[in-house]
């Protein structure tokens, strides 16, 4: 979500002290009508690395396939015609999510075995892809592409902190954003008139905070909900990286210095 543009506080982009303390890059350089994708920050990166000519460089974030595809190589997947990419955008936002896995299960049951009835996105993408190459997306997936950086010489952390510790980091962050004016920020987003179907339409509290603007809550509530949501994503992703990444990536603790 930090790649999007219009939406640097809700998304805790770097900011202020943290970008003058060091460069940043592929931070809000997309425009949120963009549907961005792993493959298109793939190649992001690769134009990036030929431009630092050998410099370090340090890639954080929460989105553990972009790290994975980082450091494994993404695979090959074919091109989608726009025509099918709208349609099916089109009859998720009218059908939604779970008719979509239904009909993903008669086109491809194993993809639709793997994903959540709620991920809209990626049935999505396994529909459109099925759709435009006859071959359901897991085999695409099978085949593996090429690493961006030297797993020899790169160290791969997956920072870890106390549960309870997280939990009340989410609390002080998402009141934080509201204090420094995160509502004008989603009153911008939205006067976008973006399509539902969007990535960036995703953004965890942009839903509640669109809400409380709009009267149907108030602002209390809005934070408790997009609260409750920040901390399920963040377990999510804890078991994701738990589930998904190698013993290559070093665990690193509460307090714990990761040199």
């Amino acid at each position: 979500m930090q790649v999007y543009s219009v939406l640097e506080m809700l998304t805790a982009r770097p900011r202020g002290e943290d970008l003058a303390r060091a460069p940043h890059r592929l931070y809000g350089h997309v425009h949120p009508g963009s549907a961005y994708s792993t493959g298109a920050w793939l190649r992001d990166v690769e134009a990036l690395a030929a431009e630092l000519a050998g410099k370090p460089a340090i890639f954080a974030g929460g989105t553990g396939l972009y790290l994975r595809s980082l450091a494994e190589g993404l695979s090959e997947m074919p091109a989608v015609p726009a025509g099918i990419r709208d349609h099916w955008r089109r009859r998720l936002a009218e059908e939604g999510p779970e008719r979509l896995h239904a009909l993903l299960a008669q086109k491809d049951p194993e993809s639709a075995v793997s994903l959540r009835p709620t991920d809209g996105q990626r049935i999505v993408r396994a529909l459109e892809v099925i759709e435009a190459s006859g071959r359901s997306i897991r085999a695409w997936q099978a085949q593996k592409g090429r690493p961006l950086v030297d797993r020899a010489s790169a160290r791969f952390f997956v920072v870890e902190p106390d549960r309870a510790d997280l939990v009340a980091r989410i609390e002080r962050r998402f009141d934080r954003m509201v204090a420094e004016g995160v509502l004008d920020e989603v009153r911008a987003f939205t006067a976008l008139g973006l399509d539902a179907s969007l990535p960036a339409t995703k953004a965890i509290g942009l839903r509640e905070l669109e809400a409380a603007l709009a009267g149907r809550i108030d602002l209390a509530e809005a934070t408790t909900r997009a609260k409750a949501a920040t901390r399920q994503y963040a377990k999510r992703q804890s078991t994701w990286f738990r589930n998904q990444l190698g013993p290559e990536w070093r665990r690193i603790g509460s307090g714990e210095h990761p040199l």
